[in-house]
């Protein structure tokens, strides 16, 4: 069984009927559930990720208002919960709001998952937060929110950044998956640079996943789960035997010429999608020119004035 249902039964089991029996004024306040780092928050995890970090438990999210009246009980009542559960220990349990499980308000949540306390207002906070934490912050499961708060908090951080925002970055993966892929990757080889060749294939990779992600209407989470997150993309799941070909076959002469069809034919992939979501109204196969395509298409003055090639997070 994997760690997030162990997390959901924990819950039901010892964890609503404690709300319900010690907390009956404020149960329809509180919500639960389980998000943020870890493998088993995506549903990634196996036998292998039990090696550390891996507990059950959940999370009690509170207002701040009602943390004020009850935050400290309700510590307490948690922190007197089994310390295992079907074989699976707790993490360690503490009367401050670390880690992903435990209570805390949904401010210390919102400042552990995003380094802020409050929501991005402006375009500036969208644009710098790394997306592994936005990936992160809206993964798991909420379990019961009666309030809604919670909820909307995360639909907000999965849906709310603003479409310059988003475009700008779009734009700025198109570029820089253009410059390595499509052009530098087969002039690394022809110049003898295997390290540089290979290189580019990291970066061709890693701009075309952030395209796949963003377009497919999700965010990249931490690189090493990117790939198998990736098989759960409609549009671009296919993909992933083409990128394991790119990144693991070795760099021959017949295989440079395999590869670089192979980045065209991601590519091409990419730019169906951007002329389809009316990103783009290039007719090119050249990922730059949709680049450009794109920003002329950003309204901000501010946005569409930065680099070409800023995506935010370097």
């Amino acid at each position: 069984m994997q760690g997030l249902e162990i997390c959901r039964l924990f819950f039901e089991e010892y964890g609503r009927p404690m709300l319900h029996e010690q907390f009956a004024d404020y149960e329809d306040r509180i919500a639960a559930g389980v998000c943020g780092a870890g493998s088993e928050c995506f549903g990634f995890d196996d036998e292998v990720s039990r090696d550390h970090d891996f507990f059950a438990g959940f999370a009690l999210w509170l207002t701040e208002e009602d943390e004020a009246a009850i935050g400290f009980r309700l510590i307490r009542a948690y922190n007197r919960l089994p310390d295992e559960f079907m074989g699976v220990k707790l993490e360690a349990k503490s009367a401050f709001p670390v880690g992903k499980f435990g209570v805390k308000t949904i401010p210390e949540f919102l400042r552990g998952a995003i380094g802020q306390s409050t929501l991005p207002q402006k375009w500036q906070e969208w644009f710098y937060l790394p997306e592994h934490a936005l990936a992160q912050a809206v993964n798991g499961e909420v379990f019961t929110d009666p309030l809604g708060e919670m909820t909307r908090v995360r639909d907000t951080l999965k849906n709310g950044m603003p479409l310059d925002v988003k475009r700008k970055k779009i734009a700025a993966h198109c570029a820089l998956a253009a410059q390595s892929g499509q052009y530098n990757f087969e002039r690394c080889c022809r110049h003898g640079e295997p390290l540089a060749a290979q290189t580019a294939l990291f970066e061709f990779t890693d701009h075309a996943l952030q395209l796949m992600f963003t377009l497919g209407g999700a965010y990249a989470p931490y690189y090493k789960w990117r790939f198998r997150a990736l098989k759960n993309l409609p549009e671009f799941g296919a993909f992933y035997d083409d990128f394991e070909r790119l990144l693991t076959a070795p760099n021959t002469d017949e295989t440079i010429k395999e590869k670089q069809q192979i980045i065209e034919k991601i590519s091409a992939a990419i730019i169906r999608e951007l002329r389809r979501q009316n990103y783009s109204n290039s007719e090119s196969d050249y990922l730059e020119n949709h680049a450009l395509s794109v920003t002329s298409r950003i309204e901000s003055a501010e946005i569409r004035a930065l680099h070409l090639m800023d995506f935010g997070e370097s």
